[in-house]
């Protein structure tokens, strides 16, 4: 252990999520639940044999930018634009409604009224880890309903990224943060800029080269990598962020001939990061902030769980979605976002929130990840769904 720490962590890390598996599948509960608690007893808060989860954080990073690839390998370009046209009065609409709750239970515990706004905006964000890793794609019918979840989250994501720039910029010096205040619009200006030269890219270079050599699967599955990574790395020297650019690298090559064949293969990788990003999630939790932030972590929590599925559902019936398409979006969406925490993070080292405040954030995060995660794997169709019935790819 002492010779090979990154080697121990790893074996802890699956060794012990593959025993935490097993006993969750027996009491059919989530497997992603399972890692977060994994993550828990680990970490530093409890057993303390892994000590140093940012490495892991860090690590599992990786995963989020793999899942947002082959989300983008999924969808035709001219398709996803009409959807998401669709959506964002439902995106909109939703994010206020959530965000005006939030900001009311906040205040109702005596949080000052700027870091309640925080709050009330980070808990319109729905989790597209979540969202994505519990969605069946094989039957066209979840088909639809993934295009739909899919639209709303990627509106739902340009919004959390717009807010962690603004956030950034209210730690700095008066003059600096005003310049800071520019940001969104210059995000808005190398948006389309990115689009065009990872179009230009893929027309006139990565498909003529797959094409070229399309009977060499090895070379393929390298270059999907490096692509899906280079684009990452690429927005975010950018500011634009490496999810968003690992997904449009993902739609650029969606209309490729390869591209049913990169995806299958790039889904064991992208499962093997996001068990490290699920247990980094618990391994994070400082069980000692707890007591201060328990009880409104919870009500917050609550209010999530009861208001954002009903909300999605009756938006989605308004712009003519079936009741049970609704229902079961609403449901998926129905928990707050990593980028809840990632802001919250970025705010209290900013210094624009107090620690308190801080790990509210957190933890209500955290408790709906674990409570939607595990409604979800009860009652919809999933790839890890805990009955035979429910079970789909």
């Amino acid at each position: 252990m002492l010779q090979d720490p990154i080697l121990f962590t790893f074996f802890m890390i699956f060794t012990g999520a593959a025993v935490i598996a097993a006993v969750a599948l027996f009491a059919r509960q989530s497997l992603l639940v399972a890692y977060v608690l994994l993550g828990i007893l680990l970490g530093p808060s409890v057993f303390g044999i892994v000590s140093n989860p940012e490495v892991i954080k860090q690590t599992a990073h990786i995963g989020i930018i793999f899942l947002l690839f082959l989300l983008g390998l999924s969808l035709n370009p001219v398709e996803l634009m009409q959807m998401v046209r669709k959506t964002t009065l439902v995106t909109i609409s939703s994010s206020l409604i959530f965000a005006l709750a939030g900001f009311t239970v906040s205040l109702l515990f005596g949080i000052p009224v700027i870091e309640a706004i925080l709050v009330g905006v980070v808990m319109s964000f729905s989790s597209t880890i979540i969202g994505l890793k519990l969605l069946p794609t094989s039957i066209l019918h979840h088909q639809r309903t993934g295009e739909v979840v899919i639209s709303i989250l990627l509106l739902q994501d340009l919004l959390a990224m717009v807010l962690l720039v603004l956030v950034k910029g209210a730690g700095e010096s008066s003059g600096a943060a005003d310049m800071e205040w520019l940001e969104p619009l210059l995000l808005l200006l190398k948006l389309p800029l990115f689009v065009l030269f990872t179009w230009l890219m893929t027309k006139f270079l990565l498909i003529p080269l797959m094409r070229r050599f399309d009977k060499i699967r090895e070379f393929i599955f390298l270059v999907a990598i490096g692509w899906c990574l280079g684009m990452a790395q690429l927005a975010s020297w950018l500011g634009l962020s490496a999810e968003i650019g690992a997904f449009i690298g993902g739609v650029s090559l969606a209309s490729a001939p390869v591209a049913l064949f990169v995806s299958e293969s790039l889904k064991p990788l992208r499962d093997f990061f996001l068990i490290l990003f699920f247990f980094s999630l618990g391994a994070r939790m400082d069980l000692g902030m707890s007591t201060p932030v328990i009880v409104p972590a919870l009500v917050l929590c609550a209010v999530t769980l009861l208001l954002k599925p009903p909300v999605f559902r009756w938006l989605l019936l308004r712009i003519g979605e079936s009741e049970e398409r609704s229902a079961s979006i609403g449901i998926r969406l129905g928990q707050m976002s990593e980028f809840s925490l990632l802001i919250s993070v970025v705010a209290m080292d900013s210094g624009s929130i107090s620690h308190e405040t801080g790990y509210l954030i957190q933890f209500a995060t955290l408790f709906t990840f674990i409570a939607s995660s595990w409604w979800v794997v009860q009652r919809l169709p999933t790839p890890i769904a805990t009955r035979d019935e429910l079970r789909l790819d």
